[in-house]
């Protein structure tokens, strides 16, 4: 079971909701798992514009606090690449709550200061994806609300640190609750089922819009949204 293994917990607080516009504040690669002792990467980056007085509210992070201790955000990026290239490489899932969000962040900023893109070398594991696929009851899908369902550890919301080591729980949890379709799949057939899966989703959300005559859309592609043009 690949959750016996060794696990990365990925979280990234940013400036926006929107991930096209969302520049990274802090972030969190966090090693656990396999009977060995936690490693933890932690980042504060000064995203070079101001950061929203409603998400500092969220995270805590002024733009003040990140300007005087942050690092710049090249150098942030080339610790998160090499982190995460280095991970992929030994085979370890990256785990990431809602993480086609966070990857879709780290690949517009990767293309605004670097001029590339992200590319995922190796599994990705997406707790709020499983659980909202495979488990249809009614209620929030937040971090918070799914940890409290799966009597999962979340020392404090809105904290990289705090999340990626929730998410990785979870996706540990995940495994155990729901074998057949989580726990004893390969990584590669478990990545190939959140893509469907996620498309699913956003097919159905996109069907009650219409029916409620909402002009929203909702892409479903995972674990990157594809660029606006």
């Amino acid at each position: 079971m690949w959750a016996n293994g060794r696990l990365c917990g990925f979280d990234i607080e940013t400036t926006d909701a929107d991930p096209n516009q969302a520049r990274i504040v802090t972030a969190t690669l966090v090693l656990v798992g396999a009977n060995r002792p936690s490693r933890v990467f932690r980042l504060l980056v000064d995203p070079g514009v101001e950061i929203p007085a409603e998400t500092t509210a969220v995270h805590g992070i002024t733009t003040e606090h990140a300007r005087t201790e942050g690092c710049a955000p090249p150098y942030a990026l080339a610790e998160i690449m090499r982190r995460l290239r280095g991970i992929w490489e030994r085979g370890i899932p990256v785990v990431a709550f809602n993480g086609s969000y966070d990857l879709t962040v780290l690949d517009r900023e990767l293309h605004r200061h670097q001029d590339t893109s992200l590319t995922v070398t190796g599994p990705v594991v997406d707790p709020h994806i499983i659980d909202k696929a495979i488990d249809r009851r009614p209620g929030k899908r937040t971090l918070d609300a799914t940890c409290r369902h799966y009597q999962v550890r979340l020392d404090g919301a809105h904290d990289a640190t705090h999340d990626a080591l929730a998410a990785a729980r979870l996706a540990w949890r995940l495994a155990r609750v729901h074998p057949t379709e989580v726990g004893e799949l390969s990584l590669a057939e478990l990545y190939r089922r959140q893509v469907v899966w996620s498309q699913q989703l956003a097919d159905e959300l996109n069907q009650y819009w219409r029916s409620k005559g909402l002009d929203r859309t909702k892409d479903g592609s995972w674990p990157i949204q594809p660029r606006r043009n």
